[in-house]
Protein backbone atom coordinates (compact mmCIF):
# COMPACT_ATOMS: atom_id res chain seq x y z
CA UNK A 1 0.00 0.00 0.00
CA UNK A 2 1.71 3.40 -1.17
CA UNK A 3 1.09 6.60 0.85
CA UNK A 4 -0.59 8.44 -1.77
CA UNK A 5 -3.52 5.80 -1.65
CA UNK A 6 -3.54 7.36 2.10
CA UNK A 7 -6.09 10.10 2.18
CA UNK A 8 -4.63 13.05 3.96
CA UNK A 9 -2.51 13.11 7.36
CA UNK A 10 0.05 14.57 5.93
CA UNK A 11 2.13 15.01 8.88
CA UNK A 12 2.24 11.84 10.00
CA UNK A 13 3.43 10.90 6.10
CA UNK A 14 5.95 13.04 6.36
CA UNK A 15 7.15 12.18 9.69
CA UNK A 16 7.05 8.22 9.30
CA UNK A 17 9.11 9.02 5.89
CA UNK A 18 11.69 10.79 7.85
CA UNK A 19 12.30 8.64 10.98
CA UNK A 20 12.36 5.87 8.54
CA UNK A 21 14.90 7.75 6.25
CA UNK A 22 17.16 8.59 9.21
CA UNK A 23 17.21 5.28 10.39
CA UNK A 24 15.40 6.29 13.68
CA UNK A 25 12.45 3.77 13.81
CA UNK A 26 11.01 3.67 17.56
CA UNK A 27 10.75 -0.14 18.60
CA UNK A 28 7.03 0.36 19.57
CA UNK A 29 4.17 3.08 18.12
CA UNK A 30 0.74 3.36 18.83
CA UNK A 31 -1.46 4.96 16.32
CA UNK A 32 -4.65 6.67 17.72
CA UNK A 33 -7.16 7.53 15.59
CA UNK A 34 -11.28 7.44 15.30
CA UNK A 35 -12.65 5.23 12.66
CA UNK A 36 -12.46 5.41 9.44
CA UNK A 37 -9.50 7.77 9.40
CA UNK A 38 -6.94 5.50 8.25
CA UNK A 39 -4.41 4.41 10.63
CA UNK A 40 -4.40 0.91 9.83
CA UNK A 41 -3.65 1.50 6.03
CA UNK A 42 -0.58 3.89 7.10
CA UNK A 43 0.45 1.45 9.22
CA UNK A 44 0.69 -1.14 6.56
CA UNK A 45 2.02 1.83 4.08
CA UNK A 46 4.67 2.42 6.65
CA UNK A 47 5.57 -1.29 6.92
CA UNK A 48 5.87 -1.68 3.13
CA UNK A 49 8.03 1.61 3.51
CA UNK A 50 10.53 0.35 6.13
CA UNK A 51 10.69 -3.54 4.20
CA UNK A 52 10.30 -3.26 0.80
CA UNK A 53 13.76 -0.18 1.42
CA UNK A 54 11.84 2.62 -0.67
CA UNK A 55 12.85 5.61 -1.26
CA UNK A 56 10.14 8.07 -2.49
CA UNK A 57 7.65 10.00 -0.90
CA UNK A 58 5.29 8.02 -2.65
CA UNK A 59 6.58 4.27 -1.16
CA UNK A 60 8.09 3.08 -4.50
CA UNK A 61 11.83 2.57 -5.78
CA UNK A 62 13.00 0.22 -3.74
CA UNK A 63 12.72 -3.96 -3.47
CA UNK A 64 10.12 -4.19 -6.89
CA UNK A 65 8.93 -8.25 -5.62
CA UNK A 66 8.56 -7.18 -1.92
CA UNK A 67 6.14 -4.01 -2.70
CA UNK A 68 4.55 -7.11 -5.29
CA UNK A 69 3.79 -9.27 -1.95
CA UNK A 70 2.52 -6.16 -0.09
CA UNK A 71 -0.37 -6.03 -2.75
CA UNK A 72 -1.73 -9.20 -1.01
CA UNK A 73 -0.54 -7.87 2.12
CA UNK A 74 1.07 -11.75 2.09
CA UNK A 75 4.90 -10.12 2.80
CA UNK A 76 6.64 -13.40 5.45
CA UNK A 77 8.11 -10.04 7.53
CA UNK A 78 4.49 -8.59 7.72
CA UNK A 79 2.96 -10.39 10.78
CA UNK A 80 -0.96 -9.11 12.14
CA UNK A 81 -2.59 -9.33 14.74
CA UNK A 82 -6.59 -8.87 15.95
CA UNK A 83 -9.91 -9.35 17.75
CA UNK A 84 -11.05 -13.08 16.88
CA UNK A 85 -14.06 -14.82 18.43
CA UNK A 86 -14.60 -18.84 18.11
CA UNK A 87 -16.81 -19.75 14.90
CA UNK A 88 -17.89 -22.98 13.50
CA UNK A 89 -14.62 -23.47 12.09
CA UNK A 90 -12.59 -22.34 14.91
CA UNK A 91 -14.17 -23.87 17.49
CA UNK A 92 -11.75 -22.96 20.52
CA UNK A 93 -8.87 -21.12 20.70
CA UNK A 94 -9.20 -18.50 17.99
CA UNK A 95 -5.94 -17.15 17.12
CA UNK A 96 -5.65 -14.41 14.18
CA UNK A 97 -3.54 -16.66 11.90
CA UNK A 98 -6.43 -19.49 11.59
CA UNK A 99 -8.42 -15.86 10.02
CA UNK A 100 -5.47 -14.57 7.92
CA UNK A 101 -7.46 -15.32 4.62
CA UNK A 102 -10.30 -13.48 5.82
CA UNK A 103 -8.38 -10.81 6.98
CA UNK A 104 -6.72 -10.57 3.56
CA UNK A 105 -10.24 -10.44 2.13
CA UNK A 106 -11.08 -7.53 4.54
CA UNK A 107 -8.01 -5.22 3.84
CA UNK A 108 -8.30 -5.82 0.20
CA UNK A 109 -12.25 -4.19 0.35
CA UNK A 110 -12.15 -1.50 2.52
CA UNK A 111 -8.71 -0.89 4.32
CA UNK A 112 -10.48 1.73 5.98
CA UNK A 113 -13.11 -0.69 7.55
CA UNK A 114 -13.59 -1.07 11.15
CA UNK A 115 -14.55 -3.14 13.97
CA UNK A 116 -17.68 -3.58 13.36
CA UNK A 117 -17.46 -4.51 9.73
CA UNK A 118 -14.46 -6.78 10.76
CA UNK A 119 -16.85 -8.72 13.15
CA UNK A 120 -19.53 -8.69 10.66
CA UNK A 121 -17.36 -10.81 8.18
CA UNK A 122 -16.38 -13.32 10.97
CA UNK A 123 -20.33 -13.51 11.45
CA UNK A 124 -20.40 -12.55 15.07
CA UNK A 125 -23.18 -13.50 17.14
CA UNK A 126 -23.69 -13.29 20.79
CA UNK A 127 -19.59 -13.23 21.07
CA UNK A 128 -17.16 -9.97 22.14
CA UNK A 129 -13.75 -10.57 19.70
CA UNK A 130 -10.60 -10.25 21.59
CA UNK A 131 -7.19 -10.79 21.45
CA UNK A 132 -6.08 -13.71 23.81
CA UNK A 133 -2.93 -14.60 25.10
CA UNK A 134 -2.17 -17.21 22.42
CA UNK A 135 -2.27 -14.48 19.82
CA UNK A 136 0.79 -13.41 21.83
CA UNK A 137 2.20 -16.65 21.84
CA UNK A 138 2.37 -16.61 18.53
CA UNK A 139 3.85 -13.17 18.39
CA UNK A 140 6.30 -14.73 20.32
CA UNK A 141 7.01 -17.49 17.41
CA UNK A 142 6.69 -15.05 14.64
CA UNK A 143 9.48 -12.83 16.19
CA UNK A 144 11.36 -15.75 17.22
CA UNK A 145 12.73 -16.34 13.52
CA UNK A 146 14.69 -14.56 11.32
CA UNK A 147 13.60 -12.35 9.18
CA UNK A 148 13.22 -13.90 5.77
CA UNK A 149 15.03 -11.03 3.79
CA UNK A 150 17.07 -9.78 6.19
CA UNK A 151 15.83 -6.85 7.50
CA UNK A 152 12.77 -6.03 10.10
CA UNK A 153 10.47 -7.77 10.92
CA UNK A 154 6.88 -5.88 11.34
CA UNK A 155 4.14 -6.84 13.54
CA UNK A 156 0.53 -4.88 13.73
CA UNK A 157 -1.38 -5.32 16.17
CA UNK A 158 -4.73 -3.75 15.29
CA UNK A 159 -7.86 -3.03 17.56
CA UNK A 160 -4.45 -3.28 20.82
CA UNK A 161 -7.36 -2.35 23.28
CA UNK A 162 -9.07 -5.51 22.73
CA UNK A 163 -5.97 -7.14 24.38
CA UNK A 164 -6.96 -9.33 27.08
CA UNK A 165 -4.81 -9.34 30.45
CA UNK A 166 -2.71 -11.79 29.81
CA UNK A 167 -2.17 -11.24 26.39
CA UNK A 168 -1.39 -7.42 27.72
CA UNK A 169 1.48 -8.60 30.48
CA UNK A 170 3.15 -10.89 27.85
CA UNK A 171 3.28 -8.18 25.18
CA UNK A 172 4.74 -6.38 27.81
CA UNK A 173 7.73 -8.32 28.38
CA UNK A 174 8.38 -7.75 24.66
CA UNK A 175 7.87 -4.45 24.24
CA UNK A 176 10.32 -4.19 27.31
CA UNK A 177 12.98 -6.53 25.82
CA UNK A 178 12.54 -5.98 22.01
CA UNK A 179 14.47 -8.07 19.51
CA UNK A 180 17.06 -5.98 17.23
CA UNK A 181 14.95 -4.65 14.22
CA UNK A 182 11.94 -5.72 15.12
CA UNK A 183 9.13 -3.20 15.06
CA UNK A 184 5.54 -2.59 16.69
CA UNK A 185 2.79 -1.06 15.79
CA UNK A 186 -0.21 -0.70 17.65
CA UNK A 187 -3.69 0.62 16.56
CA UNK A 188 -6.47 1.73 18.52
CA UNK A 189 -9.57 4.30 18.49
CA UNK A 190 -9.22 4.18 22.29
CA UNK A 191 -6.10 5.20 23.58
CA UNK A 192 -7.32 5.23 27.58
CA UNK A 193 -8.29 1.08 26.93
CA UNK A 194 -5.07 0.23 26.56
CA UNK A 195 -2.96 -0.29 29.89
CA UNK A 196 -1.04 2.42 30.51
CA UNK A 197 2.44 0.12 30.74
CA UNK A 198 1.86 -0.63 27.08
CA UNK A 199 0.98 3.10 26.50
CA UNK A 200 4.08 4.49 27.55
CA UNK A 201 6.16 2.17 26.12
CA UNK A 202 4.74 3.37 22.93
CA UNK A 203 5.58 6.58 20.82
CA UNK A 204 2.40 8.06 19.98
CA UNK A 205 0.86 8.92 16.82
CA UNK A 206 -2.70 10.93 16.49
CA UNK A 207 -4.37 10.80 13.97
CA UNK A 208 -6.91 13.83 12.86
CA UNK A 209 -10.95 13.03 11.66
CA UNK A 210 -10.65 13.55 7.62
CA UNK A 211 -12.11 16.96 6.74
CA UNK A 212 -15.31 16.68 4.63
CA UNK A 213 -13.30 18.07 1.75
CA UNK A 214 -11.28 15.22 1.95
CA UNK A 215 -13.92 12.69 1.97
CA UNK A 216 -15.55 14.54 -1.06
CA UNK A 217 -12.58 14.48 -3.32
CA UNK A 218 -12.26 11.29 -2.71
CA UNK A 219 -15.78 10.41 -3.40
CA UNK A 220 -15.64 12.26 -6.64
CA UNK A 221 -12.06 10.70 -7.65
CA UNK A 222 -12.61 7.21 -6.61
CA UNK A 223 -16.12 6.27 -6.36
CA UNK A 224 -17.12 8.25 -9.71
CA UNK A 225 -19.62 10.47 -7.33
CA UNK A 226 -21.53 14.24 -8.40
CA UNK A 227 -19.82 16.56 -6.30
CA UNK A 228 -23.00 17.88 -5.02
CA UNK A 229 -24.04 14.32 -3.13
CA UNK A 230 -20.35 13.54 -2.12
CA UNK A 231 -20.40 16.91 -0.11
CA UNK A 232 -23.61 15.88 1.08
CA UNK A 233 -22.16 12.56 2.10
CA UNK A 234 -19.04 13.75 3.26
CA UNK A 235 -20.83 16.10 5.91
CA UNK A 236 -22.94 13.05 7.61
CA UNK A 237 -19.88 11.31 7.27
CA UNK A 238 -18.65 13.16 10.13
CA UNK A 239 -14.39 12.50 8.87
CA UNK A 240 -15.33 8.73 8.95
CA UNK A 241 -14.03 7.96 5.35
CA UNK A 242 -15.89 4.18 6.00
CA UNK A 243 -18.93 5.30 6.99
CA UNK A 244 -19.19 7.47 3.75
CA UNK A 245 -18.93 4.64 1.89
CA UNK A 246 -21.43 2.69 3.66
CA UNK A 247 -23.91 5.65 3.42
CA UNK A 248 -23.13 5.19 -0.72
CA UNK A 249 -23.95 1.87 -0.48
CA UNK A 250 -27.24 3.01 1.49
CA UNK A 251 -27.45 -0.31 2.97
CA UNK A 252 -24.67 -0.01 5.93
CA UNK A 253 -26.03 -0.53 9.55
CA UNK A 254 -27.13 3.23 9.88
CA UNK A 255 -30.42 1.98 7.66
CA UNK A 256 -31.37 -0.58 10.30
CA UNK A 257 -30.48 1.41 13.66
CA UNK A 258 -32.30 4.35 12.11
CA UNK A 259 -35.61 2.09 11.76
CA UNK A 260 -35.16 0.25 15.22
CA UNK A 261 -34.58 3.42 16.86
CA UNK A 262 -37.68 4.82 15.36
CA UNK A 263 -39.77 2.06 16.68
CA UNK A 264 -38.37 2.41 19.86
CA UNK A 265 -39.31 5.92 20.50
CA UNK A 266 -42.54 5.76 18.99
CA UNK A 267 -43.12 3.02 21.04
CA UNK A 268 -42.23 4.56 23.96
CA UNK A 269 -44.53 7.20 23.40
CA UNK A 270 -47.70 5.53 23.11
CA UNK A 271 -46.76 3.55 26.48
CA UNK A 272 -47.40 6.43 28.66
CA UNK A 273 -50.50 5.66 30.12
CA UNK A 274 -51.33 2.69 28.03
CA UNK A 275 -50.48 -0.28 29.44
CA UNK A 276 -51.44 -2.09 26.06
CA UNK A 277 -48.42 -0.53 24.81
CA UNK A 278 -45.39 -1.91 27.17
CA UNK A 279 -46.48 -4.98 24.68
CA UNK A 280 -44.48 -3.01 22.24
CA UNK A 281 -41.67 -1.98 24.43
CA UNK A 282 -40.68 -5.69 25.66
CA UNK A 283 -41.47 -6.62 21.77
CA UNK A 284 -38.94 -4.55 20.81
CA UNK A 285 -36.25 -5.52 23.61
CA UNK A 286 -36.65 -9.28 22.07
CA UNK A 287 -35.53 -8.41 18.56
CA UNK A 288 -32.62 -6.19 19.66
CA UNK A 289 -31.84 -8.89 22.16
CA UNK A 290 -32.07 -11.66 19.51
CA UNK A 291 -28.89 -9.78 18.12
CA UNK A 292 -24.86 -9.88 18.31
CA UNK A 293 -23.98 -8.04 21.58
CA UNK A 294 -21.10 -6.07 19.36
CA UNK A 295 -24.41 -5.31 17.31
CA UNK A 296 -25.91 -4.20 20.60
CA UNK A 297 -23.29 -2.13 21.13
CA UNK A 298 -23.08 0.13 18.21
CA UNK A 299 -26.53 0.47 17.93
CA UNK A 300 -26.68 2.13 21.74
CA UNK A 301 -23.64 4.22 20.52
CA UNK A 302 -26.16 5.47 17.12
CA UNK A 303 -28.83 6.24 19.72
CA UNK A 304 -26.48 8.46 22.09
CA UNK A 305 -25.67 10.30 18.51
CA UNK A 306 -29.29 10.56 17.47
CA UNK A 307 -30.22 11.81 20.86
CA UNK A 308 -27.53 14.04 20.75
CA UNK A 309 -28.09 15.69 17.30
CA UNK A 310 -32.33 15.87 18.74
CA UNK A 311 -31.01 18.13 21.60
CA UNK A 312 -28.74 20.55 19.17
CA UNK A 313 -31.52 20.91 17.00
CA UNK A 314 -33.69 21.80 19.80
CA UNK A 315 -31.67 24.55 20.90
CA UNK A 316 -30.78 26.04 17.06
CA UNK A 317 -27.58 24.43 16.88
CA UNK A 318 -27.97 23.61 13.06
CA UNK A 319 -24.99 23.49 11.96
CA UNK A 320 -24.00 20.85 13.48
CA UNK A 321 -26.69 18.61 12.63
CA UNK A 322 -25.41 16.28 10.30
CA UNK A 323 -28.05 12.82 10.51
CA UNK A 324 -31.18 12.92 7.90
CA UNK A 325 -32.95 9.87 9.09
CA UNK A 326 -35.01 8.85 5.83
CA UNK A 327 -37.58 6.86 7.67
CA UNK A 328 -41.40 7.52 6.52
CA UNK A 329 -43.16 10.12 8.77
CA UNK A 330 -39.94 10.70 10.99
CA UNK A 331 -38.28 14.25 11.25
CA UNK A 332 -35.84 14.94 13.91
CA UNK A 333 -37.33 18.75 13.87
CA UNK A 334 -40.54 17.26 15.12
CA UNK A 335 -38.91 14.65 17.70
CA UNK A 336 -36.36 17.55 18.81
CA UNK A 337 -38.46 19.19 21.45
CA UNK A 338 -38.76 16.14 23.63
CA UNK A 339 -34.99 16.02 23.94
CA UNK A 340 -33.91 18.63 25.98
CA UNK A 341 -31.71 19.78 29.19
CA UNK A 342 -34.15 18.49 31.53
CA UNK A 343 -33.50 15.14 30.35
CA UNK A 344 -30.52 14.84 28.59
CA UNK A 345 -28.10 14.11 30.71
CA UNK A 346 -30.79 10.88 32.81
CA UNK A 347 -30.94 9.90 29.05
CA UNK A 348 -27.18 9.21 28.35
CA UNK A 349 -26.79 7.89 31.41
CA UNK A 350 -29.49 5.01 31.20
CA UNK A 351 -27.83 4.11 27.47
CA UNK A 352 -24.38 4.17 29.10
CA UNK A 353 -25.32 1.76 31.80
CA UNK A 354 -26.79 -0.37 29.09
CA UNK A 355 -24.07 -0.55 27.12
CA UNK A 356 -22.54 -1.48 30.18
CA UNK A 357 -23.95 -4.37 30.94
CA UNK A 358 -24.61 -6.02 27.61
CA UNK A 359 -20.43 -5.40 27.22
CA UNK A 360 -20.12 -7.56 30.92
CA UNK A 361 -22.62 -10.23 29.28
CA UNK A 362 -25.84 -8.98 31.28
CA UNK A 363 -29.30 -10.55 29.75
CA UNK A 364 -29.67 -8.28 26.72
CA UNK A 365 -33.97 -8.10 27.14
CA UNK A 366 -33.99 -7.67 30.83
CA UNK A 367 -31.34 -4.34 30.13
CA UNK A 368 -33.37 -3.68 27.40
CA UNK A 369 -36.80 -3.68 28.68
CA UNK A 370 -35.70 -2.14 31.25
CA UNK A 371 -34.12 0.82 29.67
CA UNK A 372 -36.85 1.24 27.20
CA UNK A 373 -40.09 2.00 30.48
CA UNK A 374 -36.53 4.29 31.57
CA UNK A 375 -36.88 5.39 28.11
CA UNK A 376 -40.53 6.41 28.38
CA UNK A 377 -40.43 7.93 31.47
CA UNK A 378 -38.20 10.46 30.49
CA UNK A 379 -38.93 11.00 26.81
CA UNK A 380 -41.87 13.06 29.01
CA UNK A 381 -39.96 14.59 31.34
CA UNK A 382 -40.38 18.40 30.61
Amino acid sequence: MQFSQILAQEHIKSHLIKSAGSGRIPHAQLFIGPEGCGTLPMAIAYAQYILCQNTTNENVGGNESCNLKFEHFSHPDLHFVYPTVSTDSVKSKPKSIDFISEWRQFLNENPYGGLFDWYRMLGVQNKQGEIRVDDAQEILKSLALKSYEGGYKVMIIWMADKMNIAASNKLLKLLEEPSDKTLFILISDNEEDIIQTIRSRCQVLHFNALSEQVITDALVSRENIEVRTAAKVAHQAQGNYNKALQLLQDDGEDVYFEKWFVDWVRAAFRAKGNAAAIQDLIGWSEIIAGLGRETQKKFLHFCTDMFRQALLLNYQATSLVYMEPKIEKFKLENFAPFVNGGNINDIFKELSDAMYHIERNGNAKIILTDLSIKLTRLIHKK
